[in-house]
């Protein structure tokens, strides 16, 4: 499969290396360069093949958006996830209209942006006609993480992050497993793998093959 290439796009030197990093750090992505400027984005563009744009919006010689816009005019396709410090929700739906796919406000950990990583590969290997409506609105969820919804009690958000994290890179889990990878007892990574079944984003299956009872094996869903 090829890798999905990515121009990082950051006046900050310090915080383009970092951010090199991590996009090589997240399978089925690799970095192909990085740009300090606008200018500088628009000429690795005019001779490096390009599938999405780390950008960064408040570049020294041009806004990130007048940036996008340019580049539409011109003819590259590459979509955009904006990295940026910048909370006007005016700037947020204009970028819309440019192909920003998403938005990573700063400052963020390498956790976030490799969620949206992740979903943006989700979204952007979806092929084939949708069945309908339900399968439009699932594809286009993708791009989403998903709302702070109200856990159940005695669950947590970073806990059920991290078991959401082991569960995503793996090829399934058992709840000893997952309790072994996040630091937590079996019984307590049950409850949340259980939590993320109920909800949609986990499906479990028995795992034969041992001694005794079948054990139960969770797997992330994709798309969710």
């Amino acid at each position: 499969m090829t890798a999905i290439r990515v121009l990082v796009v950051e006046d900050d030197p310090v915080a383009a290396d970092a951010h090199v990093m991590y996009v090589g750090r997240v399978p089925g992505f690799t970095a192909v360069g990085k740009a300090h400027s606008g200018a500088e984005a628009r000429r690795v563009l005019d001779r490096t093949a390009v599938d999405l744009i780390l950008l960064d919006l408040h570049l020294p010689d041009v806004h990130g958006l007048q940036l996008a816009r340019t580049l539409r005019a011109a003819g590259h396709r590459a979509d955009v996830i904006a990295v940026t410090s910048a909370r006007d929700l005016t700037v947020v739906r204009e970028g819309v209209s440019l192909g920003v796919v998403q938005y990573v406000l700063k400052p963020f950990t390498f956790a976030t942006l490799r969620d949206r990583l992740v979903r943006y590969a989700e979204f952007r290997g979806a092929a084939g006609e949708a069945s309908g409506q339900d399968e439009v609105d699932r594809a286009l969820a993708t791009l989403r993480p998903p709302g702070p919804a109200a856990l159940p009690k005695g669950l947590s958000a970073p806990t059920l992050e991290r078991v959401t994290e082991a569960l995503r890179g793996s090829e399934g889990l058992t709840a000893a497993g997952v309790g072994e990878a996040v630091g937590i007892s079996r019984i307590t990574a049950r409850r949340y793998l259980e939590h993320l079944v109920d909800t949609g984003r986990a499906a479990r299956r028995p795992q034969y093959g041992a001694v005794g009872r079948p054990e139960l094996q969770y797997r992330w869903v994709r798309g969710r």
